[in-house]
């Protein structure tokens, strides 16, 4: 696969991704929601942490600014190691399988970096109106940006029976998560990575059967 067309991968999730964010926020409240089947819906919400809402300041006594930017700073030097792999398995003319898994979670890293560095100084907040870009009151400042989220697939909402032990009668959803294209794309491509471990690293597999 060559570096054009990993770029076009690359510049392609970045496009749908932001275009959705920007619209989402600017055409939205937050924990506003659209119902677009039974199964799925449009629900905004923004993520401040990391995976599911996790914040260091959780676990750190740092204050939640501080953890935030720290968190931005390590994503920044992970997206800096992802782009210097996929140049280097390009370089390397490796198999195309792992040059589009490593391009599609290089494209949902940067896609999710973008929000964090950049969204905290070109939004307003979200609360109770719809946001404007460009605004001259940002809810934040650089680094300290909210990740977009919207997608929800809410593909079972009941309750655990009574007689479940310690569950009983507490409520159950299952899939849980809001996530966005961003996120997307790099669980594709962990994804591919994990089927199709045997096409994206065929030199590996020979050295362990020989």
């Amino acid at each position: 696969m060559s570096i054009k067309k990993s770029l076009l991968v690359v510049a392609l999730v970045l496009l749908v991704d932001q275009v959705t964010k920007i619209y989402i926020k600017t055409h939205f409240e937050y924990e506003h929601s659209v119902d677009i089947f039974s199964w799925f819906k449009i629900y905004f919400i923004e993520n401040s942490g990391a995976a599911w809402g996790t914040k260091l300041s959780d676990f750190l006594p740092i204050s939640e600014s501080a953890g935030k930017l720290i968190l931005t700073i390590f994503r920044l030097f992970a997206i800096a190691g992802i782009g210097y792999w996929l140049w280097d398995i390009i370089k390397k003319q490796s198999p195309r399988t792992l040059i589009l898994a490593v391009s599609l979670i290089f494209a949902g890293a940067l896609g999710n970096i973008i929000d964090s560095v950049f969204y905290g100084v070109v939004f307003d907040d979200s609360f109770g109106k719809v946001a404007t870009l460009f605004s001259d009151d940002p809810y934040g400042k650089l680094f300290h940006g909210r990740v977009v989220d919207m997608l929800y697939f809410p593909m079972i909402d009941t309750t655990w029976p009574d007689w479940v032990p310690y569950f009983g009668g507490k409520s159950f959803r299952f899939f849980e998560p809001v996530f966005n294209i961003a996120d997307t794309a790099i669980s594709t491509g962990v994804g591919i990575l994990i089927v199709f471990n045997k096409k994206a690293f065929p030199k590996v597999e020979k050295k362990k059967e020989d």
